[in-house]
């Protein structure tokens, strides 16, 4: 198979700038992804109520179970395709793609039914208070009605990226976001429709990014899939989905214990919800990096996985660990010196208790920046083994995380109080980066890949 335009080999070439290379693209797709998730918080803080603010951060965890799963199944797909590139078989790579487009299919059916059935059930049982219960229903109502969207754009979005496109993702972030800001000011400011009106945004973004990732797959000769491509074969679609579904249960283990979590953070407050959710949105802003990096060393390891270079995926693994460690260093840097001024942000300064929220954001984001080389040490490690074939092991990381949020949640919190719920994520990272090193180094020791 010749490479062709819209595609990059990443089985030849120095790993540390063919990483960055790709990873750049991504980081500015993901922050454009997380960039209108913030002016949701940004605009409903300031111009919906704190009550409307407080109701996205009661969602957020549903969300991520949600989402989590789709982009675990479809980075699963994005696997296999990859490694069928690498090993240069084309009909191979082609059943691949109508294969996960068929997992993609199926997935978006039931995972809306379920979804829907979920909803008011799901915030009960996180104790989501009285007050901005209904807010935070009718959001998930119209986010979940939107999941065969999401399923579309990331099944899309994954092959792309399987065949070491990195940038047209980026367009079509860029494209879901500046739309979204757009959708934004018209739902929510000019028709009044407040926290619906975000949700709404959002699901018409996602819209555009999918169609433009769709005419961009169009246009790669690879995947024009003829009548003898359309079949399923049923080996690689086993493949796509036991490497699929541990990546979507790995997702589902990790909300869990966000779970638990947030209905202890929901025990302590509206004033301490609130401030904790301004602090989640520049969280989740500057992990963006850390996801562009997993992303970017799956794609490497998956594709030279197929050539068999063992020494060439360790090389990519130490200098992936490298690049994200100076990275989160710098993330550090932010939350600690600029993190109050951005919490501040989300919080008119006349509400009743907006000093106290603010206090409670920064204070969150202090805790996290002493532990954020673990979280972006923990993506590296974990695409790593996954691009290997490995997706059992991830997922056992998953229930260290799992564990170290549910003690801290339940437990330290009666010792240091509500700060309990902050240092639940910092042992959430080095628990999971424990069993993964531990792995990886045995495997290294005998070298096995």
């Amino acid at each position: 198979m010749t490479a062709t335009t819209g595609t990059k080999d990443m089985t030849a070439g120095n790993p540390a700038r063919l990483l960055l290379a790709f990873s750049m693209p991504l980081m500015l797709g993901n922050l454009f992804q997380q960039l209108y998730t913030f002016v949701d918080a940004l605009i409903v803080g300031q111009c919906v109520s704190a009550n409307a603010l407080a109701a996205l951060g009661a969602t957020e965890w549903l969300t991520f179970i949600m989402f989590g799963v789709i982009s675990g199944m479809t980075q699963g797909c994005s696997i296999v395709i990859a490694r069928f590139f690498g090993e240069k078989k084309t009909n191979w790579l082609k059943q691949a793609v109508y294969g996960g487009c068929c997992i993609a299919a199926v997935g978006a059916v039931g995972f809306t039914v379920v979804g829907q059935i979920m909803i008011s059930p799901g915030l009960k049982l996180l104790r989501t208070p009285t007050e901005i219960f209904d807010l935070a229903q009718a959001y998930l109502r119209i986010l979940y009605a939107g999941v065969p969207i999401t399923f579309l754009y990331n099944i899309a979005a994954a092959i792309l990226r399987a065949l070491g496109n990195s940038r047209k993702p980026l367009y079509a972030m860029i494209i879901a976001s500046l739309s979204n800001i757009i959708f934004d000011i018209l739902l929510v400011i000019g028709l009044d429709m407040g926290i619906a009106g975000a949700a709404l945004g959002t699901v018409l973004a996602q819209v555009l990014a999918a169609a433009y990732c769709i005419i961009v797959l169009g246009k790669i000769e690879i995947c024009r899939l003829g009548k003898e491509s359309r079949v399923i074969n049923r080996s690689i679609m086993l493949e796509e989905v036991r490497m699929g579904i541990p990546m979507g249960i790995q997702n589902i283990i990790t909300a869990a214990g966000g779970l638990v979590v947030q209905a202890t953070v929901n025990s302590f407050g509206i004033l301490f919800l609130t401030g904790y959710a301004a602090a989640n949105k520049l969280y989740v802003l500057l992990e963006t990096a850390a996801t562009s990096y997993g992303q970017g060393i799956l794609t490497y390891t998956a594709q030279n996985k197929g050539t068999g270079n063992s020494r060439r995926i360790r090389d990519g693994l130490i200098a992936a660990l490298l690049i994200g460690i100076v990275t989160a260093l710098i993330m550090s840097g932010i939350m600690v010196f600029a993190g109050e001024e951005i919490v501040g942000l989300f919080i008119k300064e006349t509400q009743n208790g907006a000093v106290e929220m603010i206090q409670v954001g920064y204070r969150y984001l202090c805790v996290l920046a002493l532990g954020f080389p673990l979280l972006y040490c923990l993506y590296v490690l974990r695409c790593s083994m996954q691009g290997m074939g490995d997706a059992f092991v991830p997922m056992l990381s998953s229930f260290a995380q799992v564990f170290m949020r549910i003690i801290c949640a339940l437990l330290l919190t009666r010792v240091i109080g509500s700060e309990g719920v902050f240092w639940g994520e910092v042992s959430a990272w080095l628990g999971a980066d424990l069993l993964l090193v531990i792995t990886l180094t045995k495997r290294m020791r005998i070298k096995r890949f």
